[in-house]
C-alpha cells in the first residue's frame, strides 16, 4: 500500500507540474518537476523511493532513448554523424582525462581514479533533458538534431569510460588498451544486438499480422515490451543496453515509414499510447532526482567534514571547466568544417551557436543514477574515497546545467526582432494548417452511413477556414476574435443573460428554455473567459449545480431535444442577438474601439445565420444539428491534441500554442453560437 500511495503521489505531481508550468511558462517542466520533488520529501507523507541505478535505467532510460531513436531524424543523424562521434565519443574521453586531472588537483582528497569516475559520469548530456528544454527553447536545426544525436550516443561511451574509472577505484588496476578495446565491443555489439533484436521482433509482428492477429492491443503491447526486452537482451551479453534501446529505436522507425499508409490505425493506437508512457517517464525522471537531492544535500552540508562553501565552490569550478572545455571543442573542430555538418572549412561558425552548444550540454538523471552505483566499499573493505562528496558534486553540476541552460539558451536563441517575428507568423499559419488538417482527419474517422450529410456540412466549414488561414485574417475568415475582443464578448453574453431573465419574468419564454439556454451562455463564457474570470464562473456553476441537487428548484430538458425546443432557443437567440446589437450600440456610441463594432457585426452575422429566409434555404442541406455539433467537437478536440503534439515535438514554442488554443477557443465559441 505504501508503494501505490507513493506512484499516486509522483504521478499527482507531474500533473501539478503541468499546471504550474502553464501559470509560470519561463521555468522549464523538468525544473518544476524536481523543485515538487524536493518539496514532497519534506511532507509528512512518508513518501521516499530509493534509486536503484540499473533498475533506473531499465524502467525508464530505455523506453526514453527507445522513443528518441524513434523520432529523431536519420538522415540529419547519418549526415552529422562526424560531429555526432566528436562530442558523443571524443569530448568524453577529454572531458574523463582533462576534467578528471583537474578534479584531483583541486579536491586531492579524491583520488584519481575517482576523479576520473566523476568526469565520467559527468561527461554524457541527458536525452531526456535535452528534449525537454527544446519545447520551449527556439534552437537552431542544425543544432538540435546535433544535441540530440550526442544524447543517444554519449551515454554509452560516458557509462563505459566511469565503469572503468570505478573499477579501477576499486581494484587499483586499469589498463587503457583494454579499456579501449571493450569500449568498443560494448558499443557496436549494443548497436548490432538492438538492431537484430529489433528486426526479429517486427517479423514477428508482420508473421502474427500475416497469421491473421489483427488485435491492436497485443501488438501495442509488443510495442511498449521492445524497448525493455533490448535493454535486457544486450546487458546481459555484458553490451550496451542504453545503444540496444537507441538502434531499436531507429529500426522500428524504419519499419514504421515503410508500414504508414498500410496500418494508420496501428500508429495512431501506438502514438497515443507510447504519449501517455512518455509524459508520466519523462516527468516521474525529474520528480525522482527530485527526491533524492534533500538527502544528498544533507549528508554534505550538514556534515562537519565538509565545509559548505568549499564543496559549493568546487561544483561550480567543475561546472565551468565543464562549459569552457565543450566550447573549446567544438571551436577547435569548427575550425577545421568537422562540426555542424558543414561542407565548406572557411565557413565560420558564430560566437552565439557555439555559446549555444556549449550550454546545451545538460546532464540529467543518467549522470545520478550513475553516480548511485558507485559501490559503498573497494576490495580491502575500506568505504569508497569520497563517495558521499562525488554523488553531492554531481548532484549540484546537474541543477546548475538545467538552470543555466533555462535561463540563458533562451536569450542567445531569440533572432532578430524582424526575423523572428516573421518566422513565428509562419510557424503560427504551418500550425493552423496542421491543426484543421488533424481535424478534417477525425471527422472523416468518425464519418458512417448514418452522419455522411453533417460530415460533409462540418468537412465544408472547415475547407473554407482552411482557404482563409493568415496569421492575422480577420474573424469571417477563420473564425479568429482580435485579442481585446472577448472582453466585449462577455458584456454581451452579460446582455443576453440579462435579457433572457426579462423574457422569463415577463412569462414570454418557458423557464426551462430559459434554463437551457442560460446554460448555453454560460458555457459561452467560460469559452471567451480569461483564467481569474472561468474560476468565477466554474464557482458560481458548482454553487448552482450544488444547490439543484439539494432544493430540485430547476427544471431541465431531456438531453434529447425536440424540434420544438430548438424553435424556442433559436427565437431566443434572436431576441437576445437583437437586444445586444441595440445596447452595444447606444454604450458604445461614439467608441473608436474596433472590436465593438466586431461584436456588433458578430451579431447581425448570427441573426442572418439564424433567420428563417436562410434556414428555408439551407433545407436539409446540412442535416441534424446535435449530429453536426458533434462531429464538431470531435474536430475541436483533434485540433486540441494536434497542438499539444506539436509542442511536444518542439515544432511550435509555447507561445505559438498558446495563439493557436485561442485560435481554436474563438472557433468553438462562434460554432456553440450558430448551433
Amino acid at each position: 500500500m505504501e508503494l501505490f500511495i507513493t506512484i499516486l503521489v509522483l504521478l499527482a505531481l507531474i500533473g501539478v507540474s503541468n499546471v504550474i508550468n502553464r501559470e509560470i511558462p519561463f521555468v522549464p517542466v523538468p525544473l518544476i518537476q524536481i523543485a515538487l520533488g524536493v518539496v514532497v520529501t519534506f511532507i509528512p507523507l512518508n513518501i521516499h523511493m530509493h534509486l536503484e541505478p540499473e533498475l533506473f535505467f531499465l524502467l525508464f532510460i530505455a523506453p526514453l532513448l527507445y522513443n528518441d531513436g524513434k523520432h529523431t531524424p536519420r538522415g540529419e543523424l547519418w549526415r552529422l554523424r562526424a560531429p555526432i562521434l566528436i562530442l558523443a565519443v571524443g569530448l568524453v574521453f577529454a572531458t574523463v582525462f582533462l576534467i578528471g586531472y583537474a578534479i584531483h588537483w583541486m579536491i586531492p582528497s579524491i583520488p584519481l581514479p575517482v576523479a576520473f569516475g566523476l568526469a565520467a559520469i559527468l561527461s554524457p548530456t541527458d536525452a531526456v533533458a535535452v528534449s525537454a528544454l527544446a519545447g520551449r527553447i527556439r534552437l537552431p536545426k542544425s543544432l538540435m538534431h546535433l544535441l540530440e544525436g550526442e544524447a543517444l550516443m554519449n551515454d554509452a561511451s560516458g557509462l563505459v569510460a566511469f565503469k572503468f574509472a570505478v573499477a579501477a577505484a576499486v581494484t587499483g588496476v586499469f589498463s587503457l588498451p583494454k579499456a579501449g578495446a571493450s569500449f568498443l565491443i560494448i558499443a557496436i555489439g549494443g548497436l548490432v544486438v538492438g538492431a537484430v533484436l529489433a528486426s526479429l521482433i517486427t517479423g514477428l509482428r508482420i508473421l502474427l499480422r500475416r497469421s491473421g492477429l489483427e488485435d491492436e492491443t497485443m501488438h501495442m503491447l509488443i510495442h511498449i515490451l521492445t524497448p525493455f526486452a533490448l535493454f535486457l537482451a544486450a546487458e546481459e551479453l555484458g553490451l550496451s543496453g542504453i545503444l540496444a534501446a537507441v538502434a531499436g529505436g531507429v529500426m522500428h522507425a524504419v519499419e514504421r515509414d515503410k508500414s504508414q499508409k498500410a496500418k494508420p490505425r496501428t500508429n495512431e493506437v501506438s502514438d497515443n499510447t507510447w504519449s501517455v508512457i512518455l509524459y508520466l517517464l519523462n516527468g516521474l525522471v525529474f520528480v525522482i532526482l527530485g527526491l533524492q537531492i534533500p538527502s544528498v544535500f544533507s549528508t554534505v552540508l550538514g556534515s562537519p567534514d565538509f565545509n559548505n562553501g568549499e564543496v559549493l565552490g568546487y561544483a561550480l569550478a567543475i561546472f565551468i571547466m565543464l562549459i569552457v572545455l565543450r566550447f573549446l571543442w567544438t571551436f577547435a573542430f569548427s575550425r577545421v568544417g568537422t562540426v555542424f555538418g558543414r561542407s565548406k572549412s572557411n565557413e565560420k561558425i558564430s560566437f552565439k551557436i557555439l555559446a549555444m552548444t556549449s550550454l546545451s550540454g545538460v546532464r540529467g538523471a543518467v549522470t545520478l543514477a550513475g553516480a548511485f552505483s558507485i559501490p559503498l566499499i573497494i576490495d580491502n573493505g575500506d568505504p569508497f574515497p569520497e563517495r558521499t562528496l562525488v554523488i553531492f558534486l554531481a548532484t549540484v553540476v546537474i541543477l546548475l546545467s538545467l538552470l543555466t541552460a533555462s535561463i540563458l539558451l533562451p536569450l542567445l536563441a531569440s533572432n532578430d526582432g524582424k526575423k523572428n517575428e516573421e518566422e513565428r507568423l509562419e510557424k503560427e499559419r504551418l500550425g493552423q494548417i496542421k491543426m484543421m488538417s488533424a481535424a478534417i482527419e477525425a471527422v472523416h474517422h468518425a464519418t458512417n452511413e448514418d452522419n455522411e450529410v453533417e460530415s460533409a456540412a462540418v468537412l465544408a466549414d472547415y475547407n473554407r477556414w482552411m482557404k482563409h488561414i493568415q496569421p492575422n485574417e480577420n474573424r469571417y475568415g477563420s473564425l479568429r476574435m482580435s485579442k481585446n475582443e472577448p472582453k466585449f464578448r462577455i458584456e454581451a453574453v452579460e446582455i443576453e443573460r440579462e435579457e433572457t431573465r426579462r423574457l422569463l419574468a415577463n412569462k414570454e419564454i418557458s423557464k426551462e428554455h430559459a434554463v437551457l439556454f442560460l446554460d448555453s451562455l454560460e458555457q459561452l463564457e467560460m469559452i471567451l473567459s480569461s483564467r481569474t474570470h472561468l474560476l468565477l464562473i466554474i464557482l458560481k456553476s458548482l454553487a448552482k449545480r450544488f444547490k439543484g441537487v439539494f432544493f430540485k428548484d430547476i427544471s431541465r430538458l431531456s438531453d434529447a431535444q425536440s424540434r420544438s425546443d430548438r424553435e424556442a432557443m433559436r427565437q431566443i437567440k434572436l431576441r437576445t442577438s437583437s437586444v445586444v446589437i441595440e445596447t452595444m450600440g447606444r454604450l458604445h456610441s461614439g467608441s473608436k474601439e474596433k472590436e465593438v463594432m466586431e461584436v456588433i457585426n458578430h451579431y447581425h452575422f448570427i441573426n442572418d445565420k439564424l433567420s428563417e429566409s436562410y434556414l428555408s434555404l439551407q433545407g436539409n442541406k446540412e442535416g441534424d444539428d446535435e449530429v453536426k455539433r458533434d462531429l464538431h467537437w470531435v474536430a475541436i478536440q483533434a485540433e486540441r491534441d494536434e497542438v499539444q503534439a506539436l509542442y511536444e515535438r518542439g515544432m511550435i514554442t509555447r507561445d505559438i500554442a498558446n495563439e493557436l488554443r485561442r485560435i481554436i477557443r474563438d472557433r468553438e465559441a462562434s460554432i456553440l453560437e450558430q448551433e
